[in-house]
């Protein structure tokens, strides 16, 4: 009996243990750059990849069709967090994606004006922020990297 007890026991702390793969990347190299749709929808077949960016325009701008003919930049961290931004929005938005949804993580102001030609570049750890081809600022999940920051 008691070695039934024991081999129970012991499939029943196989069976809970969580697997850990690691280390895990999950970036992507490059920014990816998707039109908005008539529902406010953007898609990426290469990353079985589509969300709705409308609530991105309206925490943007408070314009509920602010997303009609708008381009979004989107790029992915070593970590797995998604940061969007478009034309004239003044913050990147920091998200992390759970149960078929993009939850906020980090709203990062970075524009007082907005910006007219936001780019992401990867920079690992970091996201790379450009206005057209000049470097504003480092960002990971927790906001603005203020440290020096090799590869600039």
């Amino acid at each position: 009996m008691k070695i039934i007890f024991f081999l129970l026991t012991l499939i029943a702390f196989i069976g809970c243990a969580q697997l850990v793969m690691e280390p895990a990347d999950f970036a992507w190299p490059i920014e990816t750059v998707l039109d908005t749709d008539d529902e406010g929808v953007i898609q990426e077949s290469r990353y079985s990849f589509s969300a709705n960016v409308k609530e991105l325009f309206i925490m943007e701008s408070a314009d509920s069709t602010g997303y009609l003919n708008q381009a979004v930049r989107i790029i992915r961290d070593t970590e797995g967090y998604y940061y969007f931004i478009a034309p004239g929005f003044k913050n990147v938005y920091i998200c992390n994606a759970k149960d078929g949804q993009f939850i906020l993580h980090n709203q990062v102001y970075v524009s007082e004006f907005g910006l007219d030609l936001p780019a992401f570049n990867q920079r690992k750890p970091y996201i790379e922020l450009l206005e057209g081809e000049e470097h504003l600022v480092y960002l990971n999940s927790q906001g603005i990297e203020e440290n020096n920051v090799e590869n600039k």
